[in-house]
């Protein structure tokens, strides 16, 4: 990929107090703020990290996206997966280029787009149409046209059944996952995992007490807190906000009858 910026790429665009602003470069287009505008052109054909200045000299710089970027800035249908669970759910989940992945409850695109990242082949199951729509288009709005070729979203109730079998890992952001394990015994093969995001300690609970009774093992349930820290000179301490509690992780290992 060229690292000159291009009509077309998405640029982050960050200000003197940080704030980001993801745009999307057009010939002839501006980047409006308080503090002036700025010409797309000025941009075009220039590389990431070039640094340019408003109408009002106020100066920006503009890098390409990052994943993270993107899934905090991109257009949304639903809540998304936060960038601070998708890392972990990769590793959870063990996802390696060209496990073939089930994922239910796309939402807005957030964790396919980092599966498919993976080198995944992913198939997804989501409920509502217009999330369906906005996953699709925000994964390749990202990745480009060419990851259709390893994604798939079908408009269905993953509680009705699975179709898919032989399956490398199951990721599931629904509110009754405990409904899908028996599905899921059936359409792993053995030694697959179960991924499961929920965001009340209850609803893991009972998913926990599904799996017991299941051929599944070796569960585990986690959450993933984000604290930085604040770091200028002789002063270090921790920030005084912090990402705390988004939702809770749960994995589980497919075993033999």
């Amino acid at each position: 990929m060229s690292r000159v910026f291009a009509a077309g790429d998405r640029a982050l665009i960050i200000d003197s107090k940080t704030r980001r602003y993801l745009v999307t470069l057009a010939t002839d287009g501006e980047f409006h703020t308080h503090a002036g505008f700025i010409r797309h052109d000025e941009l075009i054909g220039q590389p990431e990290g070039v640094s340019v200045r408003s109408t009002a000299g106020a100066r920006y710089l503009a890098v390409r996206p990052t994943l993270s970027d993107f899934v905090l800035k991109m257009p949304r249908g639903a809540q998304v997966i936060y960038p601070k669970d998708l890392g972990p759910i990769l590793m959870l989940a063990d996802i390696f280029p060209g496990a073939r992945v089930l994922e239910a409850g796309v939402g807005s695109g957030a964790l396919s787009m980092t599966l498919l990242r993976a080198g995944a082949d992913v198939v997804g199951y989501e409920l509502r149409a217009d999330f369906k729509a906005k996953a699709e288009s925000n994964v390749v709005a990202f990745l480009g046209a060419d990851v259709l070729e390893r994604y798939r979203v079908e408009e269905r109730d993953i509680y009705d059944g699975i179709d898919e079998t032989d399956l490398d890992r199951i990721i599931l952001d629904l509110p009754e996952p405990w409904n899908v394990v028996k599905l899921a015994e059936v359409a792993l093969h053995p030694g697959g995992i179960l991924v499961s995001y929920l965001p009340t300690i209850g609803q893991v609970s009972q998913l926990r007490e599904a799996l017991a009774e299941s051929r599944f093992d070796m569960a585990e349930s986690l959450e993933v807190l984000q604290r930085t820290w604040h770091v200028e000179g002789q002063s270090v301490r921790p920030d005084h906000r912090m990402v705390a509690h988004t939702g809770f992780l749960t994995a589980a290992r497919l075993v033999g009858t």
